[in-house]
């Protein structure tokens, strides 16, 4: 077992750490993040503690089970600007509704990462971006989520900005890994700190 894994089945994300020249290894966390999201707002928390909350249920579920590997958990969280959260659509029909929705306005992204050893936090950092969505045509969203579908299903707010996923924006302010999944550069800091890459 390699030193570091990441707790997740994100191609996204595993692409991340693979362009950092990181060895790691990725393996599911299977934590029920609809109910645990549903639990937390109803509590009142934010959709930002919510990301570090989910990044962390997966980074501590999977390291309580391999000891002494550092286990990275990540989660992204979406909101509008009245509060409303956008989870992963579940059909497309669903995605075109929530291209609708966020189409000529702003929403806030959250992308949270908790590295855990042992099954107990050690780190933890979450990255925030702002999106401005450019007014979306029905044909255009019909078109987007026929085609596409099979890659932003797996993406809260349906698209992958490194992707076709561009051509929904005018503007954006925040670091694009934070977009595409995970706050790399405290991540890579502290991981160099850790020992875990190179210094």
């Amino acid at each position: 077992m390699t030193e570091l894994v990441l707790a997740s089945q994100s191609s996204g994300r595993a692409a991340m750490l693979r362009s950092a020249g990181l060895a790691f290894e990725a393996t599911p966390a299977h934590v029920d993040e609809e109910a645990l999201t549903a639990s937390l707002r109803a509590a009142g928390q934010t959709p930002r503690n919510i990301a570090d909350a989910l990044a962390e249920a997966k980074a501590i579920k999977v390291s309580a089970r391999l000891p002494g590997v550092t286990v990275i958990g990540a989660d992204s969280t979406l909101a509008l600007d009245d509060g409303t959260m956008l989870a992963k659509p579940e059909s497309p029909e669903e995605a075109a509704t929530h291209l609708r929705r966020m189409a000529g306005t702003r929403h806030w992204l959250f992308s949270a990462a908790v590295a855990a050893r042992d099954g107990a936090p050690v780190w933890r950092a979450v990255g925030e971006a702002k999106l401005w969505m450019r007014p979306l045509s029905e044909g255009f969203i019909a078109a987007y989520v026929a085609r596409h579908w099979d890659s932003i299903r797996w993406t809260v707010g349906c698209y992958e900005i490194e992707g076709a996923g561009v051509q929904l924006f005018d503007r954006v302010e925040g670091d694009p890994w934070t977009i595409v999944g995970m706050p790399m550069l405290p991540l890579m800091a502290w991981l160099r700190a850790a020992g875990l890459a190179p210094a």
